[in-house]
């Protein structure tokens, strides 16, 4: 056992001491340690009941012959920090969390691990560790939030954001509004649609890394703590077998989350966790990868905000395994790969049944032949773009429009709500990107006002920065090279005419390439807004978002 090392031969007698003095019987000493990694707090509505599945986790463990040591990792609530700095500390808690993780579970020579994330970063965060340890691990999240009910229909906490654009424009009243804020987050869990935290819970399955139903099974659910008695009992099981992270995290795996991801219609941030769970692995992952994957993998999913269902419907439904059975019949998934039941992925979705047809489309009737997202590449865009196709309308897959310069998120935002874009405009946010924020930022509060106020059939968003999966309608983000290393976002001028096709993968300026070659030789960079602490760390080693905005030092590729 990987744990002899801090707990075998007199050498390590002070160790022994330490466990004694923590209360360990020599009995307990001489089974297996199992870190149980649980993001518990009292401030993310994700997070309040992790202590309880921490607490079904050790059962599961107990019962199957291990010794369950808890220790915690920080989480931080996209939507509290939406629309102020707080958000520049979101996406950076990605690396906080997978290098603290690395450091207690290596420093303490546990033999496995189980992780309990269950909002945005920690699921992608606790990813990377698990592949740079390598010991036996399972993910069992929190699961996510029950939908809401305003006006006798089910609402989420997009709709709760797009309340603040409709108030704002006077088609909705004080009550009305109040009422959003009283019913769209009735319960504890990961936001009820399909946002960042539950596409990456839902891609653990895919992945192989979680149990059946870890990404769809409500949090209010019972079954979810016997979920998580079943996460320790697997875990004991993957110790004996010898099966480690790096064993199911593949490069095969990898992609066949990202097939996954396209017929769930997930959050276009699994387009900065992918690449940086591959890069763990050794994997370059080009954002590109994604256009030759959605071109031959119909959309089977439209949860909120792409559509009227929620988590809830899609777990009635059949869950990820319903989606994923769809899609292998097809042919689409290697379902030779391994996953922490120990048995491949073919195994374990062979008897799969998708119960709800119009929750998950088959593959005979999807709601697009293509996938939820796109990248699209231009002169505005040379490295990428990412867009969720699948929560665009129709009408504006193809728009070119004036572009409205903005230097920040809450500059657009005076505008928005100020009445001050109109129908065709392309509202342009730069200086958000990783670097430029830094720490890149999530647009929710624009695109949900530009939403609300029933601009989001003719106006278009473009970002260096980030989208939360909430968002919807013509959303560009991850623009790379991001404004803050002199990328094409950081020369368009007010007026500029902007072409977005996303039938044919293209983000232009109509700016002659001249003109551009002018306009970069002016350009000076702009100091970041914060340049002090963790993040001036950050901004120093960080890469654009099409390298999924992963940390490097001199040295690295």
């Amino acid at each position: 056992m990987k744990s002899d090392n801090m707990k075998q031969g007199a050498q390590q007698a002070p160790a022994r001491s330490l466990l004694n003095a923590l209360g360990y019987t020599p009995e307990e000493i001489a089974k297996p340690m199992v870190g149980i990694v649980c993001s518990y707090n009292e401030i993310v509505p994700g997070h309040m009941n992790l202590d309880k599945i921490a607490e079904a986790v050790k059962l599961g463990v107990a019962e199957a012959g291990g010794t369950p040591v808890m220790f915690p990792a920080i989480a931080v609530c996209d939507g509290i920090a939406m629309g102020h700095i707080g958000m520049k500390y979101s996406l950076v808690t990605r690396d906080l969390i997978a290098d603290s993780t690395e450091c207690m579970a290596i420093a303490h020579q546990f033999d496995a691990l189980v992780m309990i994330p269950n909002c945005d970063k920690n699921v992608p965060g606790l990813l990377m560790a698990a592949a740079r340890v390598n010991v036996p691990t399972v993910f069992v999240s929190g699961g996510p939030m029950l939908a809401g009910h305003v006006g006798g229909k089910k609402r989420s906490l997009s709709s709760m954001f797009e309340a603040v654009g409709a108030h704002a424009a006077g088609k909705i009243n004080d009550e009305e509004f109040l009422e959003f804020e009283e019913k769209v987050c009735p319960t504890c869990g990961s936001c009820s649609g399909m946002y960042t935290a539950n596409s990456m819970n839902c891609l653990t399955e895919a992945l192989g890394m979680g149990l059946r139903g870890n990404g769809t099974i409500p949090a209010v659910y019972s079954e979810r703590l016997k979920l998580a008695k079943r996460a320790g009992y697997a875990v004991m099981d993957l110790l004996k077998k010898n099966i480690r992270p790096r064993d199911i995290i593949t490069k095969d795996a990898i992609l066949n989350a990202l097939t996954v991801d396209m017929a769930l219609g997930c959050s276009t941030n699994s387009m900065l966790h992918l690449p940086a769970i591959a890069h763990e692995i050794g994997f370059d992952f080009d954002i590109a990868f994604a256009n030759p994957i959605s071109e031959k993998t119909p959309n089977l999913c439209h949860l909120a905000p792409a559509g009227p269902t929620y988590m809830e419907d899609l777990n009635e439904a059949g869950g990820v395994y319903a989606v994923m059975k769809e899609l292998a019949d097809i042919g689409l998934l290697n379902t030779d790969c391994m996953t922490v039941t120990g048995k491949t992925i073919g195994e374990n979705i062979a008897n799969a049944i998708n119960r709800n047809e119009e929750v998950i489309r088959p593959v005979s009737n999807p709601y697009s032949k293509t996938g939820g997202l796109a990248v699209l590449k231009g002169n505005l865009a040379p490295d990428g773009s990412v867009v969720k196709r699948s929560a665009v309308v129709e009408e504006m897959m193809v728009h070119e429009g004036p572009a409205r310069v903005f230097e920040s998120e809450e500059d657009a935002i005076e505008a928005i709500l100020g009445g001050k874009i109109v129908e065709g405009d392309v509202v342009v946010i730069r200086y958000e990107g990783p670097k430029g924020g830094p720490g890149m930022r999530e647009m929710l509060n624009p695109t949900s006002a530009i939403a609300g106020m029933g601009l989001g059939s003719s106006v278009a968003l473009i970002t260096d920065g980030r989208f939360s999966g909430a968002s919807r309608g013509a959303s560009i983000g991850h623009v790379s090279p991001e404004a803050a290393v002199g990328g094409p976002i950081a020369l368009v001028r007010e007026g500029d005419i902007i072409q977005i096709d996303i039938p044919n993968m293209t983000l232009n300026m109509k700016v002659s390439d001249e003109e551009l070659a002018e306009r970069k030789k002016a350009w000076q960079p702009k100091e970041p807004s914060v340049n002090t602490g963790y993040l001036k760390r950050y901004c120093a080693m960080v890469t654009s978002g099409n390298r999924g905005a992963i940390l490097t030092v001199p040295g690295d590729q």
